[in-house]
């Protein structure tokens, strides 16, 4: 049975480049997700923060369209990727996925199809709604009203469907955070300061989700090192997701007096996601993918923002974003061989 560090950062507020104080923690969706996949497949999880306090659950991540359903998810790609003949040339934003309502696609698509329309022609409706919504900045309800393609759906019907889709997110979004709440390690961690070198030699793998909180406490890090360097140095699996690669940040330089990860392939959230984020708004004081590369990173990232991209190198593992969670925790299993 592997036992895995699971790193997780217990700061509730990061400083903002104007010295302002903003809150933040773990991303929900991507500490339970992996703890959870983790522990179904036998492994040993324990919960570690860097001072031994109980990590807080970013608002942020808690909002309602960081957890829409997968079934409209799942829809609403299928729906993007009538854009364009590659699917590398569409860009999809947060604001297009969290304000124009085209995630609701998929429930649009169900209240035509109960109207009498084909499967088929339902998708080729919303789809090309979509798409005129998509490149012209325009709500989805407002498009299919103006351009006539509601299919016989009102206003309100339409409405509907994006309301739903959004009290479906901020429901998934609090059964999640209640079962974090349940999980005793979230609520007691182990204090990462207080494990020895030898106590750290005994785990198999670390995992660190994101959130912003990692740039806070595991970027610059003395027992975030002793841990890297521990595990390194036997070849085990050091995973990150999103925010999370901060901690390798951490890490101690080699005997040729480069850094530990040197020309090491990695992905991380990146400059472009992160300036569609509030706190990139706001202003953060650094960012985790220039770091990296500043480091001695070699950066990949994946064809589009929001794209799951999981990167493996070596025993490196890291995910790029929210959208990577299960690739990401999926890969450490296959490294440990527990898959």
């Amino acid at each position: 049975m592997p036992r895995i560090a699971y790193l997780v950062s217990s700061a509730q507020e990061i400083r903002l480049a104007d010295g302002s104080a903003h809150p933040t923690g773990y991303f929900a969706e991507e500490a339970l997700k992996p703890y959870e996949r983790f522990t179904a497949a036998g492994a040993d999880v324990v919960v570690l923060t860097p001072d031994g306090r109980a990590p807080f659950a970013d608002p942020y991540g808690l909002e309602g369209f960081f957890h829409y359903p997968d079934e409209d998810m799942d829809f609403f790609g299928s729906v993007t990727r009538t854009f364009h003949h590659d699917p590398d040339d569409i860009r999809i934003t947060l604001h297009q996925t969290t304000e124009l309502g085209l995630v609701a696609a998929r429930r649009i698509a169900e209240r035509l199809k109960a109207r009498g329309m084909s499967a088929a022609d339902a998708h080729a409706l919303v789809s090309r709604a979509a798409k005129i919504a998509w490149r012209a900045d325009r709500p989805l309800v407002d498009v299919l009203v103006d351009e006539d393609l509601t299919g016989g759906l009102s206003r309100d019907e339409l409405r509907s469907a994006v309301d739903e889709l959004e009290e479906a997110g901020r429901a998934l979004a609090a059964e999640r955070k209640q079962r974090l709440d349940a999980i005793p390690g979230f609520r007691e961690p182990v204090a990462l300061s207080a494990l020895s070198d030898e106590q750290l030699a005994g785990f198999d793998a670390v995992f660190a989700p994101g959130g912003h909180g990692p740039m806070v406490d595991l970027a610059d890090n003395p027992d975030v090192t002793r841990l890297l360097a521990s595990l390194h140095a036997k070849g085990a699996p050091v995973a990150a997701l999103c925010h999370g690669p901060a901690l390798l940040l951490s890490a101690p330089e080699r005997d040729d007096g480069q850094w530990l990860f040197d020309g090491y392939r990695m992905t991380c959230f990146t400059d472009e996601e992160e300036d569609q984020t509030v706190p990139g708004r706001l202003g953060l004081p650094w960012y985790v993918d220039t770091a990296l590369k500043n480091a001695g990173a070699v950066f990949d990232d994946g064809p589009a923002a929001w794209v799951s991209h999981v990167v493996v190198d070596r025993n490196l593992i890291t995910g790029q974003n929210p959208g990577s969670t299960e690739a990401t925790a999926d890969a450490v299993l296959k490294a440990l061989e527990v898959r």
